[in-house]
């Protein structure tokens, strides 16, 4: 069986690869693929719907494997999902940025199902190949799949923050969950020159950016953002969430207007680089939506509330200090002021004192333009 991969064959470099390794030798017989209609994830049983499994797993659409890091048990799904085979698209996208020609020396951070290992193997080279994945039952599983398609990329199990210096150095690192800083390990392990491809956001909203990083000589690395994506962040990277207590008080109530956007509009990844130490969710009614912003030092939380029956503005609600609501709202201004640039305008310089996102150029950091 092959898999019907749209856009898999853009790159011709890498259609062999897709087209000897299916996506659906490297998912589990009981799989959670993402309904476009429902917005939501639904068990799929191979041994009870093999059909309905076949065309899921031929289909471009994200399948979650791993729900709540493994305690998960049974067909529904869990609290959080914490493994999954990203689009064949995507994946296709990814490799294609990478520019890895067969020689090469790859490092892939988040291995999952291990089929982008396998994808990897079979263009560069088994031996050319190293996946990290922290956790050990889903690096068997996918060292298992791995053997079955005939290919024996190195697997380690570990943090893969830390990379695996020993295989190194690589010419390229690609990373399959997202990251809220660069670990500077991976500079040290990557030839100057060479180059890291990555998931990058903030903890402001779940979405990321994947950046090209070119790393130097110097230790430190620039580049790109090339399209906004979603991906779990990285087991160190996650965002804990303050616990309010109940009765904080209410003030600050007062109407605004807020442009709706949809799930890949380029503005809440890049609202995070503005809005910092915060998070953002929103909450869907049937007559309206609430944006909920949260300091993440837990200093205060703010609601703003937008209803169609009471007409276009918004009853912003705020409790303690911080005006999160009209950071946002500066944010908008200045995204706007900016031309609405999108994320291909932007870039990323990352060196010891940390990362530095960009307008541009370099010399335009996000936090000084107008």
């Amino acid at each position: 069986m092959t898999t019907r991969t749209p856009g898999a064959a853009a790159d011709p470099a890498w259609a062999a690869a897709f087209a000897a390794v299916p996506r659906a030798a490297f998912l589990p017989r009981v799989m959670w693929p993402y309904d476009e209609e429902r917005e939501a994830f639904d068990a799929l049983d191979l041994a009870r719907d093999p059909e309905g499994w076949r065309r899921a797993a031929e289909a471009d659409v994200p399948i979650v494997t791993q729900w709540d890091d493994g305690a998960h048990a049974g067909s529904g799904r869990g609290a959080h999902a914490t493994s999954s085979a990203s689009t064949p698209r995507l994946v296709a996208a990814m490799l294609a940025a990478l520019d890895a020609e067969p020689g090469m020396r790859v490092l892939e951070v988040g291995t999952g199902t291990g089929w982008n290992a396998a994808l990897l193997a079979h263009r560069l080279g088994e031996r050319s190949v190293t996946t990290v994945e922290i956790d050990p039952g889903v690096a068997a599983t996918a060292r298992r799949a791995l053997r079955r398609a005939g290919l024996r990329p190195r697997v380690v199990v570990g943090d893969g923050a830390l990379g695996v210096p020993d295989g190194g150095p690589y010419d390229r690192i690609i990373v399959t969950c997202g990251l809220r800083r660069v670990p500077r390990e991976w500079l040290a392990q990557v030839r100057p020159g060479g180059s890291i491809l990555a998931p990058w956001g903030t903890a402001f909203r779940g979405r990321d950016a994947l950046v090209r990083l070119t790393v130097r000589g110097d230790g430190t690395a620039e580049g790109p953002f090339l399209q906004v994506v979603n991906f779990m962040p990285m087991r160190a990277h996650r965002t804990a969430h303050p616990t309010f207590p109940p009765g904080l008080p209410l003030t600050d109530t007062r109407t605004g207007a807020w442009p709706p956007h949809g799930m890949w509009h380029p503005f809440p990844f890049l609202a995070g680089m503005r809005v910092e130490r915060a998070s953002h969710a929103v909450q869907r009614h049937d007559d309206g939506h609430t944006q909920w912003l949260y300091d993440l030092s837990g200093a205060g939380w703010t609601a703003a509330v937008r209803r169609e029956r009471t007409g276009p503005g918004v009853v912003v609600r705020r409790a303690g200090e911080r005006p999160l609501w009209d950071e946002l709202l500066a944010a908008w201004e200045w995204w706007r002021s900016a031309g609405e640039p999108p994320v291909g305008r932007f870039g990323l310089s990352v060196d010891d004192k940390g990362e530095t996102p960009w307008l541009d150029r370099p010399d335009r950091p996000v936090d000084a333009t107008v």
